[in-house]
């Protein structure tokens, strides 16, 4: 392909290993969020969480001067939509009803991974909305290629999305649930702003956590090991064994232990100990953090202790984020437990384009009346805040 004289090469790449760390971070290291980063992708690749027999087939987009990378996005083929916690099986299913095949699909995000800021990644030399319209030519003439129902991108980044709506991409408002650090001095401050009531609840719960005996270490940077990344998988494990079918359980084994040591400045272990045993925890929650974000990734526990979920994921956390100036804390997918704990509903959007004219059609008429509906659930939600007053950093949604 060229552009304005310039020559671009265009690669399909199913291995992001043949691709130069260096050149792709080059791209991926200001991002604020690090789930677009190399070693976190490849990682995915190399310990066969993301591959062929998990339904997740890398097919990364990438555009080249001569040798040089100047422009990625991080795509794969699907031929289901588990782990991506954007819920499609209706459209799946109107597809099926209407006679069309939405298996296989394109998919952008980071794989299991529902935070915001996906995008095509850019080098910042180049014209960034030049080469974002050269790659979605090059997505449209590859899915029309091999009959691809559609391609979707999900939490996307909000500057980017303006682009891609101006692309003809369809919008698709979903919710997560947000920690915003409003300021606090420490964790008191954070407890000042629930109403009495709530108050009450948090404090009573993070006390019955110490009266068993209970503590916290925090694991990061110098203080990860290799063990306690092992040990992660095998509390992640034992929380997806306890679902059953439904325990989504998407990372390997090799996942977790080759997280270290390049990532042992992103991850943060939340970990708890009795005093019997203060050397080996009896449950920890896997956050990952860039600059002044943090994310919950995942946690579990070999015993049930009462309220031990919510001071690991919950409270451990934003008592961390507060010391360390962090400003914005996803603790991961899931709600119903988070809103009374000081995360409000907050949007995101996931974009969509259908190639069979029909579905096409229906995302067109429909979508509207879709995402209205989302921010109703959402404006319900944070009415009901135990807050003393209104969250007004919650983003504001047209109607």
């Amino acid at each position: 392909m060229s552009t304005t004289q310039v020559q671009y090469t265009a690669r399909w790449m199913s291995r992001l290993s043949d691709i130069s760390a260096e050149q792709w971070n080059a791209m991926a290291m200001p991002l604020p969020t690090p789930a677009f980063e190399w070693d976190w992708l490849n990682n995915m690749e190399t310990s066969g969480s993301t591959g062929p027999n998990t339904g997740w087939l890398p097919n990364h987009l990438t555009l080249w001067k001569d040798d040089i990378l100047v422009a990625a996005a991080p795509l794969y083929l699907k031929g289901h939509s588990y782990g991506e916690f954007v819920f499609d099986h209706q459209w799946a299913e109107l597809a099926s009803q209407l006679g069309v095949e939405y298996y296989p699909k394109l998919l952008g995000m980071s794989p299991f991974t529902p935070a915001e800021g996906y995008r095509f990644l850019v080098a910042p030399t180049e014209d960034e909305a030049m080469l974002t319209q050269a790659m979605v030519q090059l997505i449209d003439e590859f899915c029309l290629q091999h009959k691809i129902s559609g391609c979707n991108f999900l939490y996307v980044d909000p500057d980017w999305q303006a682009q891609m709506e101006a692309l003809g991409f369809h919008k698709w408002l979903h919710h997560s649930y947000v920690w915003q650090n409003r300021g606090f001095s420490d964790f008191n401050d954070y407890l000042a702003q629930f109403n009495a009531n709530q108050r009450r609840n948090i404090k009573r719960e993070r006390k019955s956590v110490a009266k068993v005996g209970i503590h916290f270490k925090v694991h990061t940077g110098e203080s990860l090991t290799p063990e306690l990344c092992l040990k992660v998988y095998d509390f992640y494990s034992d929380t997806c064994d306890k679902f059953g079918w439904w325990g989504s359980k998407y990372l390997t084994r090799d996942f977790f232990r080759q997280l270290f040591p390049a990532w042992k400045d992103r991850v943060v272990i939340f970990a708890a100990y009795t005093e019997d045993n203060p050397d080996d925890p009896v449950g920890m929650s896997f956050c990952l953090t860039k600059g002044d974000r943090l994310y919950g990734r995942y946690w579990g526990c070999f015993e049930e202790y009462n309220n031990l979920h919510f001071s690991a994921c919950y409270y451990e956390p934003i008592e961390w984020a507060i010391a360390n100036n962090i400003q914005t804390f996803d603790p991961g997918a899931g709600g119903r437990h988070k809103k009374r704990r000081g995360f409000p509903a907050t949007p995101n959007y996931s974009l969509h384009r259908f190639y069979h004219p029909k579905l096409g059609q229906i995302l067109e008429n429909y979508i509207d009346r879709i995402n209205q509906a989302e921010q109703f659930q959402i404006d319900e939600i944070n009415a009901n805040l135990p807050i003393k007053h209104l969250i007004e950093d919650v983003p504001l949604i047209e109607k």
